[in-house]
């Protein structure tokens, strides 16, 4: 008897339930009937998967909005497949609350459902049952000839020769899936410690000290940050806003009335980074009125030629000239259709000019000079990414002060409407991705910059951290930090450019940023036997896989027929966050094209009868 065609998806997070939502979507058209055996491959959940896992602290928030968080795709997505309408994550919680919608989730979470309104930041766990209703929706909506299995263990190595059946071999298991196809969408996973880390393991091993690498702070080992001692925290991300939660409102300390109340159990964290400040907070004001129209200078046409170009392209030289145009459109066309009176030229006759002038020119900023008159109201790209650039304090007490400053104005600033070009930017931040992301490896920085601005933490988290700086509890340490070893003191030692001379000394370092995805560095087995076994890798370390579909291409550039990949490990990489609705979010078009690539090509085995092979 023929086997059924089997397709084995590697992962079972919110990108794995995103491809399987799309299969669903997809089947009826490109499959029909036919039978078709689908394995889900994922220690954790499906659905949530590791990182989205329902047993998380409740303290552990989403930085985005309930009313900005979509599992489903809309009208505004690129899309070969149909668009099948889901709700919202807050449209959901309402659904639950009219009992339209009834969750596997347990009291608890039931609970946060109940009380959530759309503007409310949701706890990770609440998430995690929105995640998991989708998966099992998307489960249900598969035609019936399609057989589903899970297998909650993790995939060691995909082997297998191109033009016949691939085998996934999974871990306690001692005969392999074998799978027709195989889609890897194993999201963010745990790295081997590079030299430097390597050597600050070394160091903390030989003194007794203690040194958490890059992890997700959820899974590091806290309990060994003792109470009242210093700890050097280097990263300033959404990675560090967990660990402050966890060493403070996790060890029982309050908040009320903008105070922080110590339980005594906290240690001091001192804080640095790159650029010594943390993420921008999340905007807490809607959109009114017009939209800039996007994209303008950053669309399709400038991809495409992006792509047509010979040799590696230059961040820097080709393509953020072009981005940080489109930004300005993004924030020029906001200020002179909502704030007209902060202008002094008409809108037309400025737009005509900006469009016309060469990005970073001398005459596009000689046009925004004489057109927005307060340098206030102009976007400085270069201050916004580096704000500590040359900034000097002659004591630590004097930066804690300036930095709490920079906190409450950035706060300020970012619930005010006001100031509603800083919304128009993020737009335009997530159409620019959307277009960058086909142009595959364009080095971290591009994503760094876009999280910092666009995927901050949300407002009360930095009114909580302006309270514990107030109590003491976390010490600012400033931009461009170094972390040094003593190895006669048997301490770390932590140095930035903002306070010149000072130091902190501290037996405990916390690199607060999760794992490179690099597969140079990759714990994962999986992820190393593909590396091995011939996979492209980019210069940055990411899995090369084809703009078109995901499929993953070899040293020769060849797309591998019966392997796909997508997530932040590949070059098919996308924002972090979750898609806001109505943004044309990417990365459903990514998994829609890998859907459907996937099911064309099951569909053509089957006819041919090649199954066995």
């Amino acid at each position: 008897m023929t086997p059924a065609p089997s397709i084995v998806v590697i992962g079972g997070g919110p990108r794995g339930t995103g491809v399987i939502e799309r299969i669903a979507a997809n089947a009826v058209e490109l499959y029909g009937d036919r039978p078709l055996d689908l394995h889900v491959v994922d220690p954790h959940p499906a659905g949530g998967g590791r990182i989205w896992r329902p047993d998380q602290s409740p303290l552990l928030w989403m930085n985005s909005m309930a009313e900005d968080v979509t599992m489903f795709a809309d009208e505004t997505v690129e899309l070969a497949g149909p668009v099948v309408a889901g709700p919202a994550l807050d449209a959901w919680a309402e659904d639950v609350r009219a009992g339209r919608i009834t969750p596997d989730a347990d009291p608890a979470v039931l609970a946060e459902i109940h009380g959530l309104a759309g503007a409310d930041f949701p706890t990770r766990r609440l998430q995690s049952a929105y995640l998991r209703w989708t998966y099992e929706r998307a489960l249900a909506a598969l035609p019936p000839g399609i057989t589903v299995h899970e297998h909650r263990t993790t995939a060691l190595a995909v082997t297998g020769p191109r033009g016949g059946r691939q085998r996934v071999r999974l871990q306690d298991r001692p005969e392999p899936l074998l799978a027709d196809l195989v889609v890897l969408t194993v999201g963010h996973l745990d790295a081997e410690q590079d030299p430097e880390q390597q050597g600050l393991a070394d160091f903390a091993r030989r003194h007794a000290l203690v040194h958490l690498p890059p992890d997700f702070t959820a899974d590091s080992d806290l309990d060994a940050l003792r109470p009242g001692e210093p700890v050097i925290v280097r990263g300033f991300g959404l990675a560090f806003v967990d660990l402050m939660v966890l060493l403070t409102e996790g060890r029982g300390g309050r908040h009320e009335n903008g105070e922080y109340l110590p339980s005594g159990r906290e240690p001091v964290l001192y804080v640095g980074s790159r650029r010594g400040v943390p993420y921008h907070a999340k905007i807490g004001y809607p959109w009114t009125g017009e939209r800039p129209p996007l994209p303008q200078h950053l669309g399709p046409t400038w991809t495409e030629e992006m792509l047509s170009r010979t040799g590696p392209l230059d961040f820097r030289r080709d393509i953020w000239p072009a981005v940080a145009k489109e930004l300005g459109h993004a924030h020029y066309h906001r200020l002179f259709t909502a704030h007209p009176e902060r202008t002094a030229l008409a809108h037309e006759v400025f737009a005509e000019k900006y469009a016309a002038a060469d990005p970073g020119s001398p005459e596009l900023a000689g046009l925004i000079a004489e057109a927005v008159p307060d340098p206030a109201d102009r976007l400085d790209l270069d201050a916004l990414d580096r704000p500590l650039d040359g900034v000097r304090h002659d004591s630590p007490e004097a930066f804690q002060e300036a930095l709490r400053a920079h906190i409450t104005a950035d706060l300020a600033r970012r619930h005010d409407p006001e100031r509603s070009e800083d919304l128009a930017v993020f737009l335009g931040l997530l159409s620019a991705y959307a277009q960058l992301i086909r142009l595959g490896d364009i080095g971290s920085w591009w994503h760094g910059f876009f999280s910092y601005l666009a995927s901050g933490p949300p407002g009360p988290r930095l009114h909580q951290l302006l309270a514990l700086s107030r109590a003491g509890v976390v010490r600012f340490l400033g931009a461009d930090l170094t972390v040094e070893t003593d190895e006669e003191q048997g301490l770390f030692r932590a140095r930035s450019a903002t306070v010149p001379g000072a130091r902190t000394e501290a037996r405990a370092l916390v690199e607060a940023r999760l794992p490179d995805p690099s597969l140079r560095h990759t714990a994962s087995p999986l992820l190393r036997a593909l590396r091995d076994g011939g996979a492209a890798i980019t210069d940055a370390g990411l899995l090369a896989v084809d703009p078109a579909d995901g499929r993953v291409l070899d040293d020769e550039g060849r797309p591998h027929p019966r392997r796909l990949a997508l997530g932040p490990f590949t070059t098919a990489r996308s924002g972090g966050a979750f898609t806001r609705p109505r943004t044309g979010g990417p990365a459903f078009r990514q998994n829609d094209a890998a859907a459907r690539a996937a099911l064309t090509f099951l569909r053509d085995l089957s006819c041919r009868g090649l199954l066995a092979s």
